[in-house]
């Protein structure tokens, strides 16, 4: 009987993680999960299980390692001061790792194979989720005043998610990071 190996998972997670986010979902292969994580694939099928399941996992450790800027955003006094946080912290998650720009919860699957549908709409709930939270703080702020009652919320929402969408989709096609804060001054220029 062989010996199991151990190996250190969050490690392991930290590795695929990094794979999904530079090649998606449907461009990553189970080999090179195997690869990245460093263990025989029974054993890394073991701890997370298909390729879906270790996405999912990859995908809450993306949100808890490096979405904790949106909290931040979320708790500042104002709905400009909110969405100037994220917007430029959103460009500087998308742009500070060369080997895997633009962000997991965009890029992972935007459009994909029959099978890669659960994962898209996983993505699609993850970002939904995102754009519920600031409508959310743009009603509060409109019932604090701080925004026209003309304003909707969930537009503005729409508004503040389709640039930071696009932010991703720039950063992982390389485009600079000047460029992109650049993007988010004038879209703030124009803030109710």
């Amino acid at each position: 009987m062989g010996r199991h190996r151990e190996f250190d998972i969050d490690k392991a997670l930290d590795e695929v993680l990094c794979v999904f986010w530079r090649k998606g979902y449907e461009g990553a292969s189970y080999s090179d999960l195997v690869d990245a994580a460093g263990v025989e694939r029974p054993a890394l099928y073991s701890a997370f299980g298909n390729k879906e399941s270790m996405f999912r996992k990859a995908l809450a450790r993306y949100s808890e390692r490096y979405m904790d800027f949106i909290p931040v955003a979320l708790g500042l006094p104002t709905a400009r001061e909110a969405a100037a946080h994220f917007l430029y912290e959103t460009v500087n998650l998308n742009t500070r790792f060369s080997e895997h720009t633009g962000c997991l919860g965009v890029n992972g699957v935007l459009a994909g194979s029959d099978d890669a549908e659960p994962v898209r709409r996983a993505l699609i709930e993850f970002r939904a989720e995102g754009q519920r939270r600031f409508r959310e703080r743009f009603e509060r702020a409109q019932s604090e005043g701080d925004l026209p009652v003309t304003v909707d919320p969930d537009a503005l929402a729409t508004f503040v998610l389709t640039i930071a969408h696009g932010i991703a989709v720039q950063a992982k096609a390389g485009t600079d990071r000047d460029v992109l804060r650049a993007v988010v001054q004038q879209a703030l220029a124009g803030w109710p």
